[in-house]
Protein backbone atom coordinates (compact mmCIF):
# COMPACT_ATOMS: atom_id res chain seq x y z
CA UNK A 1 0.00 0.00 0.00
CA UNK A 2 1.50 3.36 -0.96
CA UNK A 3 1.59 6.44 1.28
CA UNK A 4 -1.43 8.16 -0.32
CA UNK A 5 -3.59 5.06 0.16
CA UNK A 6 -2.52 4.85 3.80
CA UNK A 7 -3.31 8.54 4.31
CA UNK A 8 -6.72 8.10 2.73
CA UNK A 9 -7.51 5.36 5.26
CA UNK A 10 -6.76 7.68 8.20
CA UNK A 11 -8.65 10.52 6.59
CA UNK A 12 -11.65 8.19 6.28
CA UNK A 13 -11.36 7.34 10.00
CA UNK A 14 -11.45 11.07 10.81
CA UNK A 15 -14.45 11.61 8.51
CA UNK A 16 -16.38 8.73 10.10
CA UNK A 17 -15.53 10.07 13.57
CA UNK A 18 -16.84 13.52 12.61
CA UNK A 19 -19.98 12.17 10.96
CA UNK A 20 -20.82 10.24 14.14
CA UNK A 21 -20.60 13.61 15.91
CA UNK A 22 -23.04 15.07 13.32
CA UNK A 23 -20.51 17.09 11.33
CA UNK A 24 -21.36 17.62 7.67
CA UNK A 25 -18.21 17.18 5.54
CA UNK A 26 -18.02 19.96 2.93
CA UNK A 27 -14.62 19.39 1.36
CA UNK A 28 -11.43 17.35 1.62
CA UNK A 29 -7.84 18.21 0.75
CA UNK A 30 -8.54 21.86 -0.10
CA UNK A 31 -5.32 23.40 -1.46
CA UNK A 32 -4.36 27.03 -1.67
CA UNK A 33 -1.51 27.39 -4.12
CA UNK A 34 1.82 27.25 -2.31
CA UNK A 35 0.67 27.65 1.25
CA UNK A 36 -1.02 24.59 2.60
CA UNK A 37 -3.69 21.99 2.31
CA UNK A 38 -6.62 21.81 4.69
CA UNK A 39 -7.40 18.13 5.19
CA UNK A 40 -11.10 18.46 5.98
CA UNK A 41 -13.67 21.23 5.95
CA UNK A 42 -16.91 20.56 7.80
CA UNK A 43 -20.03 22.30 9.03
CA UNK A 44 -21.66 21.96 12.43
CA UNK A 45 -23.89 24.24 14.50
CA UNK A 46 -23.65 27.10 11.99
CA UNK A 47 -19.82 26.97 12.08
CA UNK A 48 -17.46 26.11 9.26
CA UNK A 49 -14.64 24.04 10.74
CA UNK A 50 -11.23 23.58 9.15
CA UNK A 51 -9.57 20.39 10.32
CA UNK A 52 -5.96 19.24 10.20
CA UNK A 53 -5.56 15.46 10.59
CA UNK A 54 -2.32 14.00 11.93
CA UNK A 55 -1.56 10.30 12.09
CA UNK A 56 1.25 8.27 13.65
CA UNK A 57 1.59 4.52 13.75
CA UNK A 58 3.98 4.62 16.70
CA UNK A 59 5.44 7.10 19.15
CA UNK A 60 9.10 6.15 18.72
CA UNK A 61 9.89 9.54 17.19
CA UNK A 62 7.08 11.81 18.33
CA UNK A 63 3.38 11.90 19.00
CA UNK A 64 1.06 13.34 16.32
CA UNK A 65 0.50 16.55 18.28
CA UNK A 66 4.20 17.38 18.06
CA UNK A 67 3.98 17.67 14.29
CA UNK A 68 1.73 20.75 14.56
CA UNK A 69 4.36 23.48 14.38
CA UNK A 70 3.96 27.26 14.42
CA UNK A 71 5.08 27.37 10.78
CA UNK A 72 2.41 24.83 9.79
CA UNK A 73 -0.25 26.79 11.66
CA UNK A 74 0.73 29.98 9.81
CA UNK A 75 0.33 28.20 6.48
CA UNK A 76 -3.00 26.80 7.59
CA UNK A 77 -4.14 30.28 8.58
CA UNK A 78 -3.41 31.65 5.10
CA UNK A 79 -5.35 28.80 3.50
CA UNK A 80 -8.29 29.27 5.87
CA UNK A 81 -8.33 33.02 5.17
CA UNK A 82 -8.34 32.38 1.43
CA UNK A 83 -11.20 29.87 1.71
CA UNK A 84 -13.25 32.21 3.90
CA UNK A 85 -12.81 35.17 1.56
CA UNK A 86 -13.38 33.09 -1.57
CA UNK A 87 -16.61 31.64 -0.17
CA UNK A 88 -17.75 34.87 1.56
CA UNK A 89 -17.95 33.26 5.00
CA UNK A 90 -18.22 35.10 8.29
CA UNK A 91 -14.90 35.04 10.18
CA UNK A 92 -16.92 34.93 13.40
CA UNK A 93 -18.43 31.60 12.35
CA UNK A 94 -15.27 29.60 11.65
CA UNK A 95 -12.85 27.59 13.74
CA UNK A 96 -9.78 25.44 13.32
CA UNK A 97 -9.58 21.93 14.80
CA UNK A 98 -6.94 19.23 14.89
CA UNK A 99 -7.67 15.52 14.92
CA UNK A 100 -4.85 13.16 15.85
CA UNK A 101 -4.96 9.46 15.19
CA UNK A 102 -2.53 7.17 16.97
CA UNK A 103 -2.44 3.56 15.87
CA UNK A 104 -2.45 1.02 18.65
CA UNK A 105 -1.82 -2.67 18.09
CA UNK A 106 -5.12 -3.53 16.39
CA UNK A 107 -7.04 -0.30 16.78
CA UNK A 108 -6.45 3.43 17.00
CA UNK A 109 -7.02 6.36 19.32
CA UNK A 110 -8.71 9.48 17.94
CA UNK A 111 -8.26 12.79 19.78
CA UNK A 112 -10.17 15.89 18.68
CA UNK A 113 -8.78 19.31 19.63
CA UNK A 114 -11.40 21.98 19.03
CA UNK A 115 -10.88 25.68 18.37
CA UNK A 116 -7.09 25.61 18.06
CA UNK A 117 -5.79 29.17 17.88
CA UNK A 118 -4.13 30.01 14.57
CA UNK A 119 -4.64 33.79 14.67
Amino acid sequence: MNTKQTWDNWEIIAIKYLQKKLYNILDTNFKFWRFWEIDLIAKKDDFTIFIEVKYRNNTNYWIPEESITLNKLKKCRKTVEYYVLKNKLDFEKIRFDVITILKWEKSYKVTHYKNVKIW
